[in-house]
């Protein structure tokens, strides 16, 4: 039994060891600072906030400097961990100098390895690239579960007074210019890519291939660079070691976390019993040493009989206004009803033929849908280029699929979403003609 229980604090080491080197190597913490954090010192706050910071902006695909200054690092921390659905309250409450709460982001770090799979992400952002990939993602544009009930777990800072409307159309046509930026940048790089693939065509050992890759290209151009690349390599390959001994005892990492949280739950139960006792008997009555305490009391039991008696007028008031406004709205609508009757109908058609195309949409046969990178192949003997997975050297075909039907399902899914805006912007309108004509004096005109 007492070898069994010197397992686990013999291995904690190991572990912890092994998810330290798994980590990306600039956001790589020494084993002794999660060791601090246990124990909530304040010499490894700064440590985690970098460290989070680091990780985040890496998930998030974000640049980052260590110059960053420390506010802007907690600030962004934050607001990602509320994005992801993190929920204790007690990490958003920790000062923005970084001077406290080592434990409370040693609990979060450990959700981020949980929740995210943060080190499966970091592996698959980080891996060295050999060959063209692109992101492909097919999948329905659902909330994520951890999004749902965090809108009241919001951080402290936020928007302070209302935006002014011309500053948000500035942001949208700047995003809109970056946006086309970006996509004729794409578009470049698509045909620099299309001619190397065919200038290099029947080049590759692998027939699969056939053809080589910007950075293969370039080793051939320049061999001076494999160097380089036989090191990034073998950093992965002592990340992926690490990885691997880190799968193999993260029961013991676990069962560490356990008694951190045994510890916090000890710790706020004594600092509950110590308020507790300094509430019963900490603090004399009142009316024991205050005279005046009676004169008062008496004068807010008159300002609350008076505040009663203003509830119940409001109320009253209330009640008859809202009554008028329904006999003025029944009436409006039998009007409607009278005049845009064959509006009504059409909108009403209109509707109907978006739900039917959404159940034919819905009932046609599911194909399996791509998500993540796929390589880049070129394929001369057909009329479009395929996508796969990339893989070693092989004479077993690559599962592919051919770009001309992933880009007909990206039209289709286009054309949906377009019907579903205009639908949500015709709903919009009424709303907006329904307030404006409740405002007298008021003239809405339309942009």
């Amino acid at each position: 039994m007492r070898r069994q229980e010197r397992q686990p604090g013999r291995a904690l080491p190991g572990a912890v060891g092994a998810l330290c080197r798994a980590l990306p190597p600039p956001a790589r913490p020494a084993p002794d600072t999660l060791r601090r954090a246990r124990f909530d010192r304040p010499q490894a706050s700064l440590d985690f906030w970098r460290l989070l910071y680091a990780l985040l902006k890496q998930i998030h695909g974000g640049k980052w400097t260590e110059s960053d200054a420390i506010d802007n690092q907690i600030r962004f921390v934050k607001s990602a961990l509320w994005y992801h659905g993190y929920g204790r309250p007690e990490l958003y409450r920790l000062p923005s100098d970084g001077s406290a709460g080592s434990r409370e982001l040693l609990l979060a770090f450990s959700w981020l390895l949980h929740r995210l799979s943060l080190l499966e992400q970091l592996l698959a952002r980080n891996r060295v690239k050999t060959g063209d990939e692109t992101s492909v993602c097919t999948c329905e544009d659902d909330l994520p579960n951890s999004q749902a009930g965090t809108t009241e777990i919001a951080p402290e800072y936020g928007l302070e007074d209302r935006v002014d409307v011309r500053y948000l159309q500035w942001l949208n046509g700047r995003l809109r210019f970056q946006w086309r930026s970006l996509h004729a940048q794409h578009q470049e790089q698509c045909k620099l890519l299309h001619k190397i693939h065919l200038f290099t065509s029947g080049s590759h050992m692998d027939q699969t291939l056939g053809h080589f890759s910007v950075t293969e290209t370039d080793l051939v151009r320049q061999p001076e660079n494999y160097k380089q690349l036989l090191q990034l390599l073998e950093f992965e390959t002592v990340q992926l070691e690490a990885f691997l001994e880190w799968k193999q005892l993260e029961p013991v990492y676990w069962q560490w976390m356990e008694t951190v949280l045994d510890n916090m739950a000890e710790e706020g139960n004594m600092c509950k019993s110590q308020a507790t006792h300094v509430e019963k008997s900490g603090l004399p009555k009142v009316t024991s040493c205050c005279p005046w305490a009676v004169s008062l009391t008496g004068q807010i039991d008159r300002l609350s009989r008076d505040l009663m008696t203003l509830r119940d007028q409001l109320h009253k008031l209330v009640t008859h206004r809202k009554a008028a406004w329904c006999e003025k709205v029944k009436t409006r609508e039998e009007e409607l009803q009278k005049e845009g009757f064959s509006a009504i109908a059409r909108k009403i058609q209109e509707s109907v033929e978006l739900k039917l195309l959404n159940l034919t949409h819905l009932c046609a046969p599911k194909k399996p849908q791509l998500h993540g990178s796929c390589r880049l192949v070129f394929r001369s003997k057909h009329p479009a280029s395929k996508m796969g997975f990339g893989r070693s050297v092989s004479k077993e075909p690559v599962s592919a699929v051919s770009a001309t039907e992933v880009i007909r399902e990206l039209q289709m899914r286009e054309a949906s979403l377009e019907r579903e805006l205009k639908q949500l912007q015709e709903e919009c309108r009424q709303r907006l003609d329904e307030i404006a004509e409740g405002l007298d004096g008021v003239i809405c005109i339309s942009p």
